[in-house]
């Protein structure tokens, strides 16, 4: 499998300058290929490939002198991935390809010729730059990134090749269904809470005067450069902060993931649409700084790493409005209703722990339509899976009940009778 180790770089002010020439020589070749093949299109009606704008470097570095100075294969590189940026955008995976600016996050690639030794890396043409290397690297590497801050601090990304195999998923473990929250980060099926941290609101003030103080600064002065990086340096204190007992915001969030993905087998959240959320002015500052995007990242990959299955159910899937006893569901749910009961069965409900377990149940009601069989015996035993989203929008709850699917075996419908009878 491909991995992934991200080290702390500390320059000297020779390398600083060498790196900011390589920053804007590929920032400029980006920009230049990006603006050609759109000329191209738009007179020919046909894009220019990858191979094709790799052709015209060589003429580039003749009528540009200073291109010489970065090393060629990182010119290359960001050809092919400008290439991979366009069929992405074809796919309907992203956006259109942009122009990249100066003031953004800066990076580089290096495909071949670097080395890693006990305190320093050595880049073509830039020299040995001086790295916290905490782990021997003895295993093939494919690429190393070098990126820079709006803080002005450097990394490295070496991307290798570990020589294991990806695991399949494993058959054995538990099932769990986790809704995320703006009160409590994470509710679990088995009513595990897990507070939301709430760092930004320790630098709230702080961040606010250095924003007010950028904003009186004069564009394209010295000043103001110098008033962004204050700002971008509040906002990484903002990521690297400490909550509680030593533990930083990113830690949280990977001790908490890592912790879910060891104790389970099956993970299941719902897809939300936090572009969405966020234009409800009243929310969009706490759905901005609780992390759920990145918390829903890592846990996809570890499970991915360890063999475990990631379900995503619908975000129109109404979890806590439906009642996990009878199946039925009310007609509205305000937010200021934390606990509700449901007239018919005369059950109480806590919102957030029965909203996830809903989502449990329907992230294994999925893989029984996907043909895994879904067994109780002290735990639920799985042969397979796979980490689609589960969005089936045609057999979700109603208010009449569930709706019984005729690509469900009986074998499953059973073995899911028996495991929603153990989850009451």
């Amino acid at each position: 499998m491909l991995n992934v180790v991200k080290l702390r770089l500390y320059r000297d002010v020779q390398q600083q300058q060498s790196l900011a020439q390589a920053f804007g020589n590929c920032r400029w070749l980006w920009n230049y290929c990006l603006s050609l093949m759109n000329q191209t299109y738009k007179k020919t009606g046909k894009g220019l490939s990858r191979y094709e704008v790799k052709k015209l470097i060589p003429q580039l570095k003749k009528e540009h002198d200073w291109l010489s100075l970065t090393y060629s294969q990182c010119f290359q590189q960001v050809c092919l991935n400008l290439g991979v940026a366009f069929q992405n955008f074809s796919e309907k995976r992203t956006k259109y390809p942009r122009f990249k600016s100066k003031h953004a996050l800066q990076s580089i690639q290096y495909p071949q010729n670097v080395k890693v030794t006990d305190n320093y890396l050595t880049l073509p043409k830039i020299g040995d730059v001086s790295a916290i290397v905490h782990r021997p690297f003895e295993e093939k590497i494919k690429t190393v990134t070098v990126s820079k801050n709006c803080s002005n601090q450097y990394f490295a990304a070496i991307l290798f090749e570990d020589g294991q195999d990806k695991p399949n998923p494993k058959t054995e473990g538990k099932a769990i269904g986790i809704d995320l929250g703006l009160t409590h980060f994470a509710v679990t099926s088995d009513e595990s809470m897990f507070d939301n941290a709430r760092i930004f609101n320790k630098y709230e003030n702080k961040l606010i005067s250095a924003q007010q103080q950028l904003s009186r600064k004069q564009k394209g002065s010295s000043n103001r450069i110098k008033a962004r990086i204050k700002v971008a340096r509040v906002h990484r204190k903002i990521t690297n902060c400490r909550v509680r007992v030593a533990s930083r915001r990113e830690d949280f969030l990977h001790k908490l993931s890592r912790r879910i993905v060891n104790e389970n087998q099956v993970i299941v959240l719902k897809n939300l649409n936090v572009k969405g959320m966020m234009q409800n002015h009243c929310l969009a500052k706490a759905i901005h700084q609780v992390g759920w995007g990145m918390f829903c990242t890592m846990l996809k990959y570890k499970a991915e790493i360890e063999g475990k299955i990631y379900q995503e159910v619908d975000r129109f899937f109404p979890s806590s409005k439906t009642c996990c006893m009878c199946l039925n569901q009310v007609g509205s749910l305000p937010l200021d209703i934390r606990l509700w009961t449901y007239e018919k069965c005369q059950t109480t409900h806590d919102r957030d722990i029965k909203a996830s377990i809903n989502l449990r149940d329907e992230g294994l009601r999925h893989l029984l339509q996907a043909g895994v069989p879904v067994q109780h015996s002290g735990s639920r035993i799985l042969t397979s899976g796979t980490g689609d989203k589960a969005c089936c929008p045609d057999v979700s709850r109603s208010k009449r009940g569930r709706k019984k699917s005729t690509t469900t075996p009986s074998v499953g419908q059973e073995a899911y009778s028996d495991a929603k009878h153990h989850c009451r």
